[in-house]
């Protein structure tokens, strides 16, 4: 029951904050790509850079890991790399990052307890950690449109699993827009704005659209 007296003007604590979260960006490599046929491979490319961009906007901790990067995957997705040029990267043998003590102590050092996970497959290299995580306490988003399946089926049906653990599925846009949430937040608001126009497809030309007709600070 509300107790309207206690309603305040407030966010819930269940919303993704610059502070309250980090980013896991999970084997988004040549070798995933080929065998990805969920979706547009590009379209999920452009989503998973939008989310790195997001992350870099507002500065919230991200881990980027590989696997078998020398031996079979192929290195990490250029166009990700560059957003973070200085960023280690986890390469693994494990396909449950989880598994593997050099990723989960990046993710520990993070200090956050919110994980925003996107990569490939998902049924596979997502999942698995998703799961774990999800166990040992943390809660878990998972970036739908920045991590891909072999088939729509097994894409679906990796997310419905996560979802049933008590994952939150969400894209890349509604990520941004949380850690955003208000468009006074004039720090933030033009890097926001650039990475809309850049990666958010018809939004963003919206973005422009409304920029020039209305004035340069017509918001989304």
């Amino acid at each position: 029951m509300v107790n309207i007296a206690e309603v305040t003007a407030a966010p819930s604590p269940d919303l993704l904050t610059p502070d309250n979260c980090a980013v896991l960006f999970i084997d988004h490599q040549p070798q995933m790509f080929f065998g990805t046929g969920s979706g547009d491979r590009t379209a999920i490319i452009n989503s998973t850079v939008g989310l790195a961009k997001s992350a870099k906007v507002f500065d919230v901790p991200v881990v980027l890991s590989t696997v078998a990067a020398e031996t079979f995957s192929g290195p990490l997705m250029p166009r990700l790399a560059e957003v973070f040029p200085e960023q280690r990267i986890v390469d693994r043998t494990t396909m449950n990052a989880w598994e593997d003590a050099n990723f989960v102590e990046a993710v520990k050092a993070t200090g956050r307890k919110k994980l925003v996970i996107a990569g490939l497959w998902t049924e596979v290299c997502v999942v698995l950690p998703a799961l774990s995580a999800i166990a040992q306490g943390y809660e878990v988003y998972v970036v739908t449109d920045a991590s891909g399946g072999v088939s729509p089926q097994a894409h679906e049906h990796a997310v419905q699993r996560m979802i049933q653990a008590g994952a939150v599925p969400v894209t890349w846009v509604q990520v941004l827009l949380e850690l955003q949430r208000d468009w006074a937040r004039t720090e933030t608001y033009a890097a926001v704005g650039d990475v809309v126009k850049e990666h958010g497809g018809t939004y963003g030309l919206g973005m422009v659209y409304a920029q020039a007709i209305i004035g340069a600070h017509a918001a989304g």
